[in-house]
């Protein structure tokens, strides 16, 4: 004969012989919430089955949790649209600048517009040299920029380059956003006329002195996979730039800045630019303004 006893001490501690296990205290003469037909309590002295916590079907007549509450909808404010669904637009001016070289003044722009969604929009990047008012070299790229993961968009287009030299069309491919310890990173691969191909690198970072005085380094790299003689364009690693820009934002979209950037060919094209009796170093001062909205 088998006696299965248990006992209630104070804060709900049941114990059945070597077992243990914590039920709430009883209050008022009310049984404990462990002891319920679906949990059974013990099966012998040495042993306790537990009953399932929770599950099971649904009841006949619970409302589907992915319905409007009990059936009521938005009427006739409509359905809510999210911030992913909004399309927004931005237009950002990193580079408005100018410096004096040779006797003659050069105003460098660098300019990105966009407008769509979160993850699918329009990107428009312009850059160029406009020397004694005349547009010495220029940039235009129409992309579809993707989002492909957290802060990075993967971009497909077309670029156009005018100016002095005859125009010339190339296909881009390229990653843009921010890389790990809030480095700015903009990489796009071309594909032009006659097999050339040609990558450019540009990296970014703000140090923040105080919350408007920051220091934002610069750095843009090229590289062709053909030599171009008529722009003087060597095959391989072309050049290279690296800036210091200090700005003051007295609003967080106005910026003015001064830097200084030094500039300077490599390989094939620093000895065709030495050919041609130009010199292939330049550093140069410059003022500017950055802005966005």
């Amino acid at each position: 004969m088998k006696i299965t006893c248990f006992k209630v001490l104070s804060g709900g501690l049941l114990i059945f012989g070597s077992t243990v296990a914590w039920a709430a205290p009883a209050t008022d003469g009310a049984p404990s919430p462990m002891m319920n037909d679906s949990i059974p309590m013990a099966e012998s002295a040495g042993s306790m089955k537990m009953g399932r916590m929770q599950g099971g079907l649904p009841p006949p007549d619970a409302r589907d949790p992915h319905a409007y509450s009990d059936g009521y909808d938005f009427g006739d404010a409509g359905r809510p649209h999210f911030a992913d669904e909004q399309r927004f637009g931005s237009l950002l001016a990193n580079r408005m600048e100018v410096y004096e070289q040779d006797g003659a003044t050069t105003a460098v722009y660098d300019l990105q517009l966009w407008y769509g969604y979160d993850y699918d929009r329009l990107v428009v990047k312009a850059e160029g040299d406009i020397t004694d008012g005349k547009i010495e070299e220029a940039s235009t790229e129409l992309l579809w920029s993707h989002a492909v993961a957290s802060f990075w968009d993967m971009q497909l287009g077309v670029r156009h380059d005018s100016g002095e030299l005859p125009d010339q069309g190339w296909l881009a491919l390229g990653i843009q956003g921010l890389a790990p310890y809030w480095f700015e990173v903009d990489t796009t691969a071309y594909f032009g006329e006659e097999s050339r191909t040609a990558i450019n690198v540009e990296l970014e970072y703000e140090l923040l002195f105080t919350q408007k005085l920051i220091l934002q380094p610069r750095i843009e790299m090229n590289w062709y996979g053909k030599e171009d003689l008529e722009r003087g364009i060597g095959e391989g690693f072309s050049d290279a730039s690296a800036g210091l820009r200090l700005r003051y934002e007295f609003r967080r979209e106005f910026a003015p800045y001064i830097g200084i950037e030094r500039f300077r060919r490599y390989g094939n094209t620093r000895e065709l630019v030495k050919e041609s009796g130009a010199d292939p170093d330049d550093t140069r001062v410059v003022a500017g303004i950055r802005f966005w909205f």
